[in-house]
């Protein structure tokens, strides 16, 4: 645990400076930007069966800290904010995925069950020897995948029950997660990741077929340092590069295409395939957009 928390704060720290050096270049129109209220967001995501966007906000303590102040906004895909502080006593909560009633949320080392309906956590699982938990996944039969970025771990979380799903460099240090169609899709962040991370690996966009575990590379190239993992509804994705704050769009075949530079730190998304519409945290940033990819996706 002492070198996770020694990375990741290695990470945070250079991040202003760096971010400063990027020249930004988002040539697509903004929709709507929220920055009150907003403290570190690290993942947008949003609940069909509600319509609403959920927001989890790690709050001032950073992405290890274990100090209560993380919270979970609500508000709409017009940028209304409904409730920032909609549930609050999380530490640093992350990736966000829901099934039914449930909103499940990573916190450094456990997952947390939020009851949408009665905005309430519900549920805590610890998650033994966990080192950096990072994103969520949900499959249609209510496992909940979760990412253990720094350990290279993805593990499944079904009838009160967990196990280790996929391990190893072969998964790449995964920090987003989707599942689709039978697969789980991994954002990597490279192999070896712990054993040097001055060496800055760069992960690819990889699948796992839920049912043999079979593994496929979406990006046969090192593509970024990924975050959020989303379909564009038209058999491509739309995907994040935390470190580079990159976002790329990525064809159904695997060509990876950067299409918009912003500062370090674009984090987990959600896209609206509906209106086309990237719902962007900028986690350094201290803010949330919604940015109109209607350009890029056709």
């Amino acid at each position: 645990m002492k070198h996770t928390l020694t990375l990741f704060t290695a990470v945070l720290a250079t991040a202003a400076v760096q971010a400063a050096e990027v020249k930004i270049n988002q040539p697509f129109p903004v929709k709507w930007t929220i920055t009150e209220g907003i403290k570190a967001p690290e993942s947008a995501y949003l609940d069909k069966k509600t319509g609403c966007i959920f927001l989890s906000q790690i709050g001032a303590g950073g992405g290890t800290g274990k100090d209560g102040d993380g919270w979970i906004s609500k508000l709409t895909p017009e940028g209304k904010m409904e409730k920032n502080k909609w549930v609050t006593g999380l530490n640093a909560p992350k990736g966000l995925r829901s099934h039914g009633d449930m909103l499940w949320v990573s916190d450094i080392d456990c997952i947390v069950g939020i009851s949408i309906s009665k905005a309430k956590i519900v549920k805590t699982v610890q998650i033994e020897n966990a080192q950096f938990l990072n994103d969520v996944a949900t499959g249609p039969d209510g496992t909940v995948y979760v990412s253990d970025m720094a350990a290279g771990i993805v593990y499944a979380h079904k009838d009160g029950k967990t196990s280790v799903f996929a391990e190893g460099d072969k998964i790449e240090h995964p920090n987003g997660l989707l599942v689709h169609k039978g697969k789980l899709y991994l954002g990597g962040w490279g192999k070896n990741l712990q054993k040097d991370f001055s060496t800055n690996p760069l992960g690819r966009l990889l699948a796992i077929n839920l049912k043999n575990k079979k593994q496929r590379a979406i990006t046969k190239k090192p593509t970024g340092n990924l975050d959020g993992v989303e379909v564009d509804g038209k058999g491509g994705f739309i995907v994040t590069d935390w470190r580079a704050g990159k976002i790329f769009h990525i064809t159904a075949k695997g060509k990876a295409t950067e299409i918009i530079q912003l500062p370090r730190g674009a984090a987990d998304h959600a896209f609206l395939t509906d209106r086309n519409w990237l719902i962007l945290p900028e986690m350094l940033e201290n803010k949330v957009s919604a940015i109109d990819l209607s350009e890029v996706v056709k």
